[in-house]
């Protein structure tokens, strides 16, 4: 939860400090992806909040509001006010994943864990290089004991999103926990 909560928060706060236009510059997505993935990036902050732009933008003005509502319930703790616009905003944007990883998140904190994985794994579908969906599917699986596929999918996370200590702090714990040794 803290790793996906800390995920949720960097995007929340990117969305506030560009408010609700489109894509960032004009630099392609999976140019952005590789520079991330680059182990030597000492601005890797930047290009995460570039890349969470990109996947922030629908298409849609009506489609980012929702989202942007969405999260700004799930900010201020109104958890079915979130529910209420992400799931109108996957019923009118089914190929938004963006969508259904705030959805997700929605069904995490309402305790419907079974909702907030199949929300994971359609976002998961459309943009398998998520690390924020991957993130938060592996911290449910932790939740629910399922440790050694938790670490699997935090290292998956990890590997697209080398830079994030939350992710290399999960798997360093769970690599400690599984091999026995003390936490």
């Amino acid at each position: 939860m803290r790793i996906w909560a800390s995920h949720l928060n960097r995007a929340l706060a990117a969305v506030l400090a560009s408010g609700l236009g489109g894509p960032a510059g004009a630099v392609p997505l999976e140019e952005l992806m590789e520079e991330l993935a680059r182990p030597d990036l000492p601005n890797w902050r930047q290009v995460e909040a570039r890349i969470r732009d990109r996947w922030r933008a629908s298409g849609s003005p009506a489609m980012d509001l929702l989202l942007t509502r969405g999260r700004s319930a799930l900010e201020a703790g109104d958890t079915q006010a979130a529910l209420a616009h992400l799931s109108a905003l996957t019923d009118h944007a089914p190929d938004f994943a963006e969508g259904f990883n705030a959805r997700a998140l929605a069904w995490y904190r309402a305790g419907y864990y079974g909702p907030a994985m199949a929300d994971l794994h359609r976002s998961l579908t459309l943009n398998p290089r998520h690390f924020g969906a991957l993130s938060g599917l592996a911290a449910i699986l932790e939740e629910t004991g399922q440790t050694a596929r938790a670490l699997e999918v935090f290292r998956a996370a990890r590997a697209i999103h080398p830079h994030d200590p939350d992710l290399e702090a999960a798997v360093a714990r769970l690599e400690r926990e599984l091999s026995g040794l003390p936490l």
